[in-house]
């Protein structure tokens, strides 16, 4: 089953500052059909106006991935890091015990990034925080993975998250079609970030999501130059040792 949710579909909050598209529901804002995937309950895509953000704030027990769209994104933690991320970086933090930070964007144009929210596998772990930024150049029509709980993509680069998860990202050029194998009980989420594309027969828009839920494989074609996000979800991954 692909279910397709168009971007106008989305819950939205709106401040000054701040617009946001909510592929899952969050309280009572979005569609109540708009449920978490497996470990995936957040995937928000954000537009931080110039020189705005969100301030200290505390998360705990929970993974968070961000992805920078466009523009920079300034972080800081109460463990002392800091660090500015330009487009294409990403970012992952294990709140674990505990974990005050802000992000802001302190640039004077406006920054749109993806924030993605995971259930840990393990509670009350040890506060983590890395980032970086992968070649896009090397990327085109190949998924690969950015973020994972499995070690084997850990050891090949890909930053580590506490959670049965792989965050995969390709660049398309138009006309381009990849097939992606998913494991058997395996579920997907997919992110249309810029232009159009094809899952199956189902055509997305620019922002567009879709859950991908009961299919051995995943069958993706570009209309335009796009950059397509999957997030497969497992029962359970291998751990890094």
């Amino acid at each position: 089953m692909i279910e397709h949710r168009p971007f106008e579909t989305l819950g939205r909050i709106e401040r000054d500052w701040l617009t946001t598209g909510l592929h899952f529901r969050f309280g009572e804002i979005g569609p109540p059909e708009h449920a978490p995937v497996g470990a995936l309950y957040v995937w928000n895509d954000d537009e931080f106006a110039p020189h705005s953000g969100f301030g200290m704030h505390p998360h705990r027990n929970v993974e968070i991935v961000t992805y920078v769209c466009s523009g920079a994104i300034t972080h800081e933690d109460d463990f002392g890091n800091r660090s500015r991320l330009d487009a294409g970086d990403v970012q992952v933090m294990s709140a674990g015990t505990g974990v005050f930070h802000s992000e802001r964007n302190e640039e004077p144009v406006p920054t749109r990034l993806f924030q993605i929210w995971l259930t840990p596998r393990r509670r009350d772990g040890e506060p983590r925080w890395a980032t970086r930024q992968f070649p896009r150049e090397q990327e085109e029509a190949q998924l690969l993975p950015l973020a994972s709980g499995d070690a084997a993509d850990v050891r090949d680069g890909a930053l580590e998250i506490n959670a049965d998860a792989r965050l995969l990202h390709a660049a398309m050029l138009a006309g381009q079609t990849l097939e992606y194998a998913l494991p058997a009980g395996g579920q997907a989420y997919l992110v249309a970030a810029t232009g159009r594309l094809d899952v199956a027969s189902v055509r997305l828009a620019a922002r567009d999501g879709a859950a991908i839920m009961g299919e051995d494989r995943v069958s993706v074609s570009a209309i335009d130059r796009t950059s397509v996000f999957l997030l497969e979800l497992l029962s359970e991954f291998p751990q890094s040792e």
